[in-house]
């Protein structure tokens, strides 16, 4: 078994982003499972171009993707994937899409394969504070989850796959009033989620 876990880049003048902080700590195995890592940027063009190749060449049996969303105060696990890129703030190469599709000629949507219910269970089992988020945005964290469901359904593969977000951690929230997580419970959250993933 093999289970793809991406992190991101920092963006939006952070210095770190808690995602690939956590990712990269992951273990190399979980469950006799191996981990592959990848960092991925904070922009439409290279999530769109990168994650296709990376999967089809991985052929991993579940992806989790991370990214950091700083204004929720817990884990949340998304639900769905729009087929729209639509935002104010341009990505970390000064690309800011209007009412764009993320691809042509695709669905309107996709939801996460992952069992999301059950990851938050578990998570909230765990003490860790977690929830079922039904909007990933519009910004590059959608288009990376709508590009990965799209490349497993084109491909016809039987991967599992899904977002997860995560809030600020602690030492970026030092200096703004928002809620934050330790980066080690973030460790562990998405350590729970490749459990339970990995479980069906």
């Amino acid at each position: 078994m093999k289970v793809l876990v991406t992190g991101f880049e920092p963006f939006g003048g952070e210095g770190i982003n808690p995602s690939w902080e956590a990712v990269s700590g992951l273990p190399h195995e979980i469950e006799g499972a191996s981990i592959v890592k990848r960092q991925l940027p904070v922009t439409f063009n290279g999530v769109r171009e990168l994650l296709p190749r990376l999967i089809i060449k991985e052929k991993p049996d579940v992806v989790i993707l991370a990214g950091q969303a700083g204004g929720r105060p817990n884990i949340t696990v998304e639900r769905v994937a729009i087929n729209v890129m639509d935002s104010k703030m341009p990505d970390n190469e000064g690309f800011a899409p209007e009412d764009e599709p993320v691809f042509e000629d695709a669905p309107a949507a996709y939801f996460a394969t992952l069992p999301i219910k059950t990851i938050v269970s578990a998570l909230r089992e765990a003490k860790i504070p977690a929830g079922v988020s039904n909007t990933a945005g519009t910004y590059v964290c959608n288009a990376a989850m709508f590009t990965t469901l799209h490349t497993i359904a084109v491909a016809g593969m039987e991967t599992r796959a899904g977002f997860i977000h995560v809030p600020f951690s602690h030492e970026q929230a030092l200096d703004k009033p928002r809620s934050s997580m330790a980066i080690e419970t973030i460790k562990r959250a998405l350590e729970v989620a490749v459990r339970i993933s990995l479980r069906g």
